[in-house]
């Protein structure tokens, strides 16, 4: 994973861009496998899009404005809601390590980026790179083998929590 300076200049704003950026690409996709494959073919683990996005995750747990709640040994938070400028995603990163998280059903799908910190961390089995779950779906999100950021596009921010 990309290594941030300390002195970068790494903000909310400048984040929210950059994953406006990608959400263009991706707005109006079926959530499924193709999407799954085009992400990981056109921003996977070793492109420009995942160095910058996880560069901004690291500066962002960093500075306190990603993942600034915690339940269960699971650092979490929703750093934007559904907007226009992110084509009705809502974004949310954690970070877990070797930990389950809460199961939870994605009633319009979910776009997850595996961003490991140590090890080779897993997300529900997955390396670094994208995981596209289909509308409908659930899991019980899972971090395994380490340390890792994930974070979540949910369209519309759509999901339901069991229990």
């Amino acid at each position: 994973m990309t290594t941030v300076n300390p002195d970068s200049k790494i903000s909310p704003d400048l984040f929210h861009n950059q994953l406006g950026r990608l959400t263009a690409q991706i707005a109006n996709r079926p959530l499924d496998r193709e999407l799954q494959e085009w992400l990981n073919n056109h921003h996977g683990s070793e492109s420009e899009t995942f160095r910058e996005l996880s560069a901004s995750c690291q500066a962002g747990l960093v500075e306190g404005w990603l993942c600034n709640r915690e339940a269960g040994g699971i650092r979490y938070g929703r750093i934007f809601k559904p907007d226009a400028a992110l084509n009705g995603f809502s974004v949310d990163v954690v970070d877990m390590n070797d930990i389950a998280g809460p199961h939870h059903v994605h009633p319009e799908g979910e776009i997850d980026l595996v961003m490991p910190i140590d090890g080779e961390a897993l997300f529900d089995g997955h390396p670094a790179g994208w995981v596209v779950y289909s509308p409908g779906s659930g899991h019980r999100p899972t971090v395994s083998k380490g340390r890792a950021l994930v974070l979540y596009l949910l369209p519309q921010g759509a999901i339901r929590f069991n229990g």
